[in-house]
C-alpha cells in the first residue's frame, strides 16, 4: 500500500543521509562541510572551542561510564579504593602539565592549549592497546567494548580540533604536535590474570582523570577569554 511504500522510500533516504546526519562526530566539522578541520578554516576560534569543550566534555562522561562498567564487571569491591592504585602511576605523570591551582595561573594560554594537546597525544595508543587487550577479556560485555572504541575515536577527533585551534591562536600553519612519547604497556609476556586485569583498570582509572584535566584546561580557557580576571 502507499503507507509501506513511503516508510520503505524514506528508509533508503535516511540510509542515503545518515553520513550527514552525525555532524557532532568532529568538533572541527562545517555545516556545508563535514570533512576534516583543515577542509573548514573558516570556523571562529570562539566556535571551535566551544565545539572542543563540549567534545571533551562527552569523552569525560563515556570514560567515567567505562571505568564504573569496568570495576562492576571486573574489580573486587575491596580493590576499587583508590590507595590500592598507588603502586601504579600514570602514563602521563612526567608530562610537564600544570598540576595545582597557582600553577594553572601563572601559565600562557597557549601553554594551557598545549597541555592539552600533550595529554590527548599520549592516550592515543594506550587506548588501541586497551581496545586489543579488551578484546581477549572473557564475557567482557559489547558495552565496555563499544565505550573504549568510541573513547578511542572521538580522542583522535579531539586532537584534530585542539591542533587547529592552536594553529588558529598561533596563526601559524605550522606546528609540532608529536607529544605521544608515552610507552604503551607490551603484551608480550602473560602475566597473572589478577594483576593484568589491575593494569588495565589503572590505565581506565588514568584516563578517567587526565579527561577531567583536559575538559577543566578548556574550561578554563573559554573563562579567560570573556572574563580573565575572575577565572578560578
Amino acid at each position: 500500500c502507499f503507507t509501506d511504500f513511503f516508510f520503505l522510500q524514506w528508509g533508503v533516504w535516511a540510509l542515503l543521509l545518515w553520513p550527514c546526519l552525525v555532524v557532532i562526530s568532529n568538533p572541527e566539522d562545517c555545516k556545508e562541510d563535514h570533512g576534516s578541520l583543515t577542509r573548514c578554516p573558516s570556523i571562529s576560534q570562539e566556535k571551535l572551542l566551544d565545539r572542543i569543550i563540549h567534545h571533551a566534555e562527552l569523552i569525560y562522561r563515556v570514560s567515567e561510564e567505562l571505568c564504573s562498567l569496568f570495576e562492576e564487571m571486573f574489580i573486587p569491591f575491596p580493590l576499587r579504593i583508590q590507595s590500592n592504585l598507588a603502586a601504579y602511576a600514570c602514563i602521563t605523570k612526567t608530562l610537564p602539565i600544570p598540576s595545582s591551582k597557582s600553577e594553572l595561573q601563572q601559565i600562557s594560554d597557549k601553554w594551557l592549549l598545549h597541555s592539552v594537546l600533550m595529554l590527548v597525544q599520549s592516550w592515543i595508543e594506550p587506548l588501541v592497546y586497551l581496545q586489543m587487550t579488551l578484546d581477549h577479556y572473557d564475557h567482557a560485555p559489547d558495552t565496555l567494548l563499544n565505550k573504549t572504541k568510541w573513547v578511542s575515536e572521538k580522542l583522535v577527533s579531539l586532537e584534530q580540533g585542539v591542533v587547529a585551534l592552536i594553529k588558529k591562536m598561533l596563526d601559524d600553519g605550522t606546528l609540532a604536535t608529536a607529544y605521544n612519547d608515552q610507552s604503551v604497556p607490551q603484551n608480550d609476556v602473560q602475566p597473572e590474570v589478577l594483576e593484568s586485569v589491575m593494569k588495565d583498570y589503572v590505565l581506565i582509572s588514568c584516563f578517567k582523570k587526565d579527561a577531567h584535566k583536559m575538559e577543566t584546561f578548556l574550561k578554563l580557557l573559554k573563562c579567560r577569554q570573556t572574563d580573565r580576571y575572575n577565572c578560578a
